[in-house]
């Protein structure tokens, strides 16, 4: 093979998998605002520059779209968190640094909330099995965090902390819309970021 013809083959490759991720992107927000059943693929297709059945050169089905959304997000979730707890920090930074990292991803994510909110029966077994399986992983990211600063607290105990902040920080989408829906400035996204980060760090911390 020529350096042209490599060239160009990753030039192709290039161009399908950004048209990929395009796809993912738009999905999310047509799923977040009308729901599976309520985006056909020649919205999906339209979304992103191209016909309906165009949508099958990358996903085999609807159904294998959404899975891509809610594997990729809850996948960074672990990912991010891993990254938070691998960092030596103490017992109260480490929660303070997970608290902000998924503010963060509430926030920039908050159509992938919907979605999964919504929508999560409808994944395929497997990919339903993996998304709750990387899920756990996440949240046992947290409860170690917890166990940390409440050493003194049962799992029970930690887990039912853990699920309410993520419930807490969750709720973004459903308190404020999506920043797709309403204008939201650098300030008010800065105000939002700190008031979730303030009020989920100071319920899990407290004894």
């Amino acid at each position: 093979m020529t350096t042209h013809s490599r060239a160009s083959r990753t030039t192709r490759e290039r161009a399908k998998a950004e048209r990929a991720d395009a796809l993912v992107e738009a999905a999310a927000r047509l799923f977040a605002q009308h729901g599976f059943d309520g985006v056909s693929l020649e919205e999906l297709g339209s979304a992103v520059g191209v016909s309906g059945p165009a949508v099958y050169r990358h996903f085999d089905s609807k159904r294998a779209l959404l899975g891509a959304i809610l594997l990729r997000a809850s996948a960074d979730l672990l990912t991010g968190g891993r990254r938070v707890t691998a960092a030596g920090y103490d017992a109260q930074r480490c929660l303070r640094e997970l608290v902000d990292f998924h503010v963060d991803f509430a926030v920039r994510g908050a159509d992938v909330i919907r979605v999964q909110d919504r929508d999560l029966t409808r994944l395929s077994d497997e990919d339903r099995g993996t998304v709750r399986r990387l899920q756990r992983e996440y949240m046992e990211l947290w409860v170690d965090a917890l166990r940390a600063v409440h050493p003194d607290r049962g799992d029970t105990d930690l887990r039912v902390r853990a699920h309410a902040g993520f419930g807490l920080i969750n709720s973004t989408p459903y308190v404020v819309r999506t920043r797709r829906e309403v204008a939201v400035d650098a300030e008010t996204d800065a105000l939002l970021r700190q008031i979730l980060s303030e009020m989920a760090y100071a319920a899990l911390a407290s004894p």
